[in-house]
C-alpha cells in the first residue's frame, strides 16, 4: 500500500525518519512530503494556496531510502498536495508524525501533526496521527512501531478515519497497555496572557489542574497507549431555536435586499 508520511517537525525530524523506516519494513511503498522546516501548531492551515495555485517544494531523494519530498509550507498543505496526485499515486493512507511531545485533548486543534490527518480525512484517505510523549528515553521505535501496526487496520475502515495517537516514551516491552480514549475536555495546563512591552502579548503559565480520569491526556501519563478515532469537520443539527434564527435572518438580509 501506498503510505504518504508527513509531519510538523520539519523534514529532517529523527521522529519522521523512525516512523518511515518502520512503514517500509512492514512492506508498504512509503513516500515523505514533509515541511522544510518546522511548522508545529499550524493545525490543518495551508496558507494562501488560494493566490498562486503553487506549491514550492525540493526533492530529497533518498532520504531514509525512499521517495522525499520537502515542501515549503504546513504539513497539510503536503497532504492536499499529495491526496490531489502531486507526488505521485494518491495515498492508500497518510501517516503524520512522530510528533516530538504528546497531542492530547481539545488542544488537538491547533496541532499540524493532527491537522495533517484531519486533512486526509477530508479528502477521503484514512490517517494516523502519531506523538511520543517525549521525556528523557526519545523511544521513537516504540511509536513508530504501533502506528506502523495500525496501517492495514485503518485502510480497511468503511469509513475514513483519522487516529490520533498517543504513545509514552518508554521501550516497546514497558508499555502498560493500549486503550481507546476520549479527548480531555479542558487543558490541564493553565495559562494567561499578559502584555509584557507595548504591542507584544506573552503566555505565562498560571497553575494547572489534573487531567479528567479516562481522558487521553490521564491515561497517556499512567503509561497507555492511547487512541482516539477523530472525524473532522461534520455539519450538526441545530435546536429548537432555528425557527427565530431564519427570522432574523431574514429581517435583516433577505429584507434588507429587497
Amino acid at each position: 500500500m501506498r503510505v504518504l508520511v508527513t509531519n510538523d517537525d520539519g523534514i529532517g525530524s529523527p521522529g519522521l525518519h523512525a516512523l518511515v523506516g518502520a512503514i517500509a519494513a512492514d512492506g508498504h511503498d512509503a513516500v515523505i512530503a514533509a515541511p522544510a522546516a518546522d511548522c508545529s501548531g499550524f493545525g490543518a492551515a495551508i496558507g494562501p494556496l488560494h493566490l498562486s495555485g503553487q506549491i514550492a517544494f525540493e526533492r530529497a531523494d533518498g532520504l531514509c531510502g525512499v521517495d522525499a519530498v520537502a515542501v515549503d509550507g504546513p504539513p497539510a498543505l503536503a497532504v492536499l498536495a499529495g491526496c490531489l496526485g502531486g507526488f505521485g499515486p494518491r495515498p492508500g493512507v497518510v501517516v503524520s508524525g512522530i510528533n516530538a511531545g504528546a497531542n492530547t485533548g481539545r488542544a488537538v486543534l491547533h496541532s499540524g501533526t493532527v491537522g495533517a490527518a484531519l486533512t486526509a480525512v477530508n479528502f477521503g484517505v484514512p490517517a494516523i496521527a502519531v506523538s511520543l510523549a517525549v521525556d528523557e528515553g526519545h523511544h521513537w521505535e516504540t511509536a513508530a512501531e504501533a502506528a506502523a501496526c495500525l496501517v492495514d487496520w485503518v485502510a480497511a475502515r468503511p469509513l475514513p478515519l483519522a487516529l490520533n495517537l498517543n504513545v509514552p516514551d518508554v521501550g516497546p516491552g514497558s508499555v502498560r497497555g493500549v486503550t481507546v480514549a476520549a479527548l480531555e475536555a479542558g487543558g490541564v495546563v493553565q495559562s494567561v496572557m499578559e502584555e509584557t512591552r507595548e504591542g507584544v502579548l506573552e503566555m505565562r503559565i498560571s497553575g494547572s489542574r489534573e487531567p479528567s480520569p479516562g481522558s487521553d491526556t490521564a491515561l497517556l501519563a499512567e503509561g497507555y497507549v492511547t487512541v482516539t478515532a477523530l472525524l473532522g469537520l461534520h455539519a450538526v443539527e441545530l435546536s429548537a431555536p432555528v425557527a427565530r434564527l431564519r427570522s432574523v435572518l431574514a429581517r435583516h438580509v433577505v429584507g434588507a435586499a429587497s
